[in-house]
């Protein structure tokens, strides 16, 4: 009897100790942080929220490209020095070739970490924003997400002020039109149903300034430093999606960034070389993904571009966009080239020229801006405020005897005729005025 008592108090006392050593070995969650800077004032505050309102900042590696000028004493990071979570890539400012090639060799200082997340340097953080995205993560890949990435435009702050009293929404990012030099170009939009949401929403498009992903990410996805800036951003969402990453947009506000950084250096402000920099990297852009060609030199991977292409509904060698796309529906798009084919709609830009002395008012303050097709069938409306009215109307009759009214849109028909109609704030709608192009 006793020794039975003695055998089972042994195995309990083995058992507890297996688990107790299970939990010690068990990998705690690290993050790799990357952030390209440049001549930033915000850099040091950015660092500070990072590290201030994560729930475990013991946990981070950051990561970061220091473009500086050893003249700007308030431009340091004395204060990090000593700190062996940081990583700095220490780069003189007149050195640096543009934040894809400074985002490529921040890349290099990847050393297994469990995730990363990709910034800019001038963020502010959410309380528990660590936690949070992991959670986010993690979720997604218990629901068969194998590999999830989370990516978007983050909300706008006020340095001054800070992100206090901003609206919680956050943001996802939307097609606006394909560049007339090739690349993508997107709109911030709010994610209206985001407090019934419970996880993220499927996005088409990723952001430089926030990603969220395995830590893997960086090798399997690594950054071209062909792009200079524009393009960036196209290129990374079509590479990720077809190295098998499934892309979000988190439907809780993890941090803020600052979008109207007036007065602060840019490098393309501080680098005579840059138009050229910038033009090199979209003729490189336009090869890569065959726009108005054939020939395209990116290759397939896990996924292949056309499934991108029916995923978020673009078309690349033609510069069209789906009609889902267009009306800002969620992804995936298209489940077959039939219906992705049929969907697609050219981009269209026209001017409207309006005499002036059909427009003897001095005070409008709207105008109707509509376009017809071949029917006389109105099938596009952009109107005018009041501010562009104003900034048309500027023009001295002696310079300009028309006012020209710029409109670009997608459509699956050409603009035969156009509509304006104006309002003034004295005499109410005035004469409807209607015209046809090219005639």
């Amino acid at each position: 009897m006793t020794t039975k008592k003695k055998v089972v108090k042994k195995t309990v006392r083995n058992q507890s100790i297996k688990k107790t050593a299970g939990r010690v070995k068990k990998k705690v969650p690290t993050i790799f942080v990357q952030i390209a800077a440049y001549r930033d004032p915000e850099l040091l505050h950015t660092l500070r929220s990072l590290l201030q309102n994560a729930d475990h900042p013991e946990n981070l590696t950051i990561a970061i490209g220091w473009q500086h000028s050893p003249y700007e004493k308030w431009d340091n990071l004395d204060e990090f020095k000593d700190d062996t979570r940081f990583k700095i890539i220490d780069i003189d400012y007149r050195k640096s070739k543009g934040v894809c090639w400074m985002r490529e060799k921040i890349q290099k200082l990847y050393n297994g970490e469990t995730y990363t997340l990709q910034l800019d340097s001038h963020h502010r953080f959410t309380e528990h924003w660590d936690t949070q995205v992991i959670e986010m993560l993690e979720g997604l890949r218990s629901k068969g997400h194998t590999k999830p990435l989370l990516s978007s435009y983050l909300p706008d702050f006020n340095p001054v002020t800070g992100p206090e009293g901003e609206l919680p929404a956050p943001w996802i990012m939307e097609f606006d039109r394909f560049g007339p030099e090739g690349p993508v170009h997107f709109l911030p939009h709010t994610i209206d149903d985001w407090r019934e949401l419970t996880s993220p929403v499927p996005s088409r498009f990723m952001s430089g300034h926030f990603i969220f992903a395995d830590g893997i990410f960086v090798k399997e996805v690594p950054y071209d430093p062909n792009y200079y800036f524009h393009g960036e951003e196209i290129d990374l969402s079509v590479r990720s999606y077809m190295a098998g990453y499934d892309l979000f947009a988190p439907h809780r506000t993890i941090a803020w960034h600052e979008y109207y950084r007036e007065g602060k250096s840019k490098h393309w402000e501080d680098h005579t070389n840059w138009a050229s920099e910038d033009r090199i990297s979209h003729a490189y852009h336009r090869k890569m993904y065959g726009i108005e060609s054939k020939n395209r030199k990116l290759k397939d991977n896990v996924r292949t571009l056309q499934e991108y292409e029916m995923y978020a509904g673009l078309e690349f060698s033609t510069k069209r966009a789906h009609t889902m796309t267009i009306q800002k529906i969620r992804p995936p798009v298209s489940l077959d080239v039939e219906s992705h084919t049929q969907g697609l709609v050219p981009y269209h830009k026209v001017c409207i020229d309006v005499y002036k002395g059909s427009l003897p008012e001095k005070d409008y303050n709207f105008w109707v801006v509509a376009f017809t097709n071949k029917d006389g069938i109105e099938f596009h409306r952009h109107d005018a405020d009041e501010n562009e009215i104003n900034m048309a109307m500027s023009v001295p009759y002696e310079a300009d005897k028309f006012v020209h009214i710029w409109r670009a849109f997608y459509s699956d028909q050409p603009a035969d005729g156009w509509i304006v109609w104006p309002h003034s704030k004295s005499n109410g709608w005035c004469e409807r005025l209607t015209g046809k192009f090219g005639r």
